[in-house]
């Protein structure tokens, strides 16, 4: 088995200081990894900028921007049996990259934003004979909203949780199959929900 997975948050430049990103730590996706690493499999990490030490054992491939996640997860998605998508893209990035640094005016900032590409609904819609398991961080109508973007973005599976699992060391989990219906329920430290997953998938897909 050789599994592509996708960890960590993305940044959308505003000028070449500031970006915007989000709080997301890569610890539930390079858990994964390391747990599908145990069991033997094939893994093609693509990461964000965090601040965790790379796996052995993997294949790395170190991104920043949402366009650089598609672009990386697109080109390693073929030789791959299928993807676990945990990254936190972002969603909206600014319609212009201002050159320099942005100075101080004493007046507002109004910022024109544009959608990023929508990295996991591609490889969704390309994925043939793989498979896709999506992450869902939802807060509010959690099932119903998850359930949503698995039919949306052509998953097989989805995984849910919420904004307490952002930098924290546990989390708690439903597995959520395209009936909308919960095939599994984990609760405990990342590692041990990665384990969980992978376990579940070899039985499924190996």
């Amino acid at each position: 088995m050789r599994i592509l997975v996708t960890a960590g948050p993305t940044r959308e430049y505003l000028d070449d200081v500031r970006y915007l990103s989000n709080a997301s730590s890569g610890k539930m996706g390079y858990a994964i990894v390391e747990a599908a690493l145990t069991l033997g499999w094939e893994v093609v990490l693509i990461s964000g900028p965090v601040d965790l030490p790379v796996p052995d054992g993997c294949e790395f491939h170190s991104v920043v921007t949402t366009s650089e996640m598609r672009e990386a997860s697109v080109r390693l998605f073929s030789e791959c049996d299928g993807v676990i998508a945990t990254a936190a893209v972002c969603d909206y990035k600014p319609k212009a990259r201002i050159p320099g640094k942005i100075s101080k005016t004493g007046e507002p900032v109004i910022l024109e934003m544009i959608e990023t590409d929508d990295v996991l609904a591609e490889l969704g819609a390309t994925k043939e004979h793989r498979w896709v398991v999506g992450f869902a961080l939802e807060a509010q109508n959690p099932r119903e909203n998850a359930l949503q973007k698995l039919r949306r973005k052509n998953c097989n599976w989805i995984v849910l949780n919420d904004p307490s699992a952002i930098g924290s060391e546990s989390n708690s989990v439903e597995l959520i199959n395209p009936n909308g219906e919960i095939e599994e329920v984990w609760s405990g430290s990342k590692s041990e929900v990665a384990t969980n997953l992978i376990d579940w998938l070899s039985k499924r897909e190996s």
